[in-house]
């Protein structure tokens, strides 16, 4: 398998090892469900070293797929040193616990996913115990109890991979090779500790999820939810529109030219979702969950009960960021009566 240019010639899911920039190679691995389809991991390589930014999920097929990829560069799954990972999502994380139990290669993660990995990694805590309450407290009870079986099955055959990182991430510039630095970013909002990792000097941005080309990233979901995920993701975004513009780098889809011009793009997407939920208060609904049912969901603008569970769930939370964070700014009110989470214009 010879690296090819990542040219956007080829779909960006194809299986391959993609020639980015100097030293910089991307491989997309496969992921178990039709909507992503894959994540991409990227390799550093200077003469033998490889770091990975990135692993992939623990399956066999990615594993397989890695490994090819790695081959077609002259290495080795054991030649990794570390994964730098951006943040605790398993499609991004198990992966390296698994090869790093084999290879013995070391992991990093952003410091303040510490909360949320303690939990996932206790195999007697109840799967999503926090995305099950907010979803309780904004009234969508009728999604509840399918999605906590579906996620119980999944914490018994996948609990296992969540072990600690070697190191925790703080933002700050550091060598990651001969003659490669990068900034560490700490991004807060699709998770409490997501990182991006800049290469000033390359012109490169490896985004994770925080800023991806075709979708906009869910917000907060993690086991130790964030009071305001929605105004934390806005905040870093921001951040990330102040510094030099780079070539996007992003988890899950193409590269692409510019990371600023998809940031003004999500920052007008929240801006008039934002005015979208806020009508849907005022044209009667008081909950999170009726907000979702008035709203359409994905580019298919699909209405919330053609959603699978999993992806109910996402929306219906988003929604609630979205209303708790026009609740800050003063636009709502809320009240929390029986558990459930009520909203009306101020």
């Amino acid at each position: 398998m010879e690296p090819l240019e990542d040219d956007n010639s080829r779909h960006w899911t194809e299986p391959g090892v993609y020639t980015v920039s100097p030293g910089v190679y991307r491989i997309p691995l496969p992921l178990p469900n039709d909507a992503l389809r894959a994540v991409n991991v990227y390799v550093l390589v200077h003469g033998d070293s490889l770091v990975l930014i990135d692993s992939g999920w623990a399956l066999d097929a990615a594993h397989e797929q890695l490994e090819a990829g790695l081959k077609g560069l002259g290495a080795g799954l054991g030649d990794v040193g570390q994964f730098l990972v951006t943040h605790v999502h398993r499609d991004h994380y198990t992966l390296a616990v698994a090869l790093r139990r084999k290879f013995g290669s070391k992991i990093a993660l952003g410091l303040l996913e510490e909360p949320s990995l303690r939990i996932t990694s206790d195999p007697e805590a109840q799967p999503i115990k926090a995305q099950v309450r907010l979803l309780r407290r904004a009234g969508a009870d009728s999604v509840v109890d399918e999605l906590a079986k579906a996620f119980k099955e999944r914490q018994r055959t996948e609990s296992t991979f969540w072990e600690a990182p070697d190191e925790w991430l703080t933002p700050g510039r550091r060598t990651v090779l001969p003659g490669r630095e990068l900034d560490i970013v700490h991004t807060p909002g699709h998770t409490a500790g997501h990182v991006v990792f800049t290469d000033g000097a390359a012109g490169l941005m490896f985004s994770g999820d925080h800023v991806l080309p075709h979708i906009t990233p869910s917000i907060g979901f993690q086991p130790a939810p964030a009071e305001l995920p929605l105004r934390d993701y806005l905040g870093s975004l921001r951040v990330v529109r102040e510094l030099p513009d780079m070539r996007m780098l992003p988890a899950h889809g193409p590269v692409s030219p510019s990371v600023h011009a998809r940031v003004d793009e999500l920052l007008a997407h929240h801006d008039h979702r934002l005015a979208e939920t806020g009508e849907t208060v005022a044209s009667g609904a008081q909950t999170a969950y009726e907000s979702a049912l008035k709203l359409t969901w994905t580019r298919r603008e699909r209405v919330l009960t053609e959603l699978d569970p999993f992806n109910q769930m996402l929306a219906v939370l988003e929604t609630g960021a979205h209303l708790d964070l026009l609740v800050y700014q003063g636009k709502l009110a809320a009240t929390d009566l029986d558990g459930v989470r009520h909203y009306t214009l101020p």
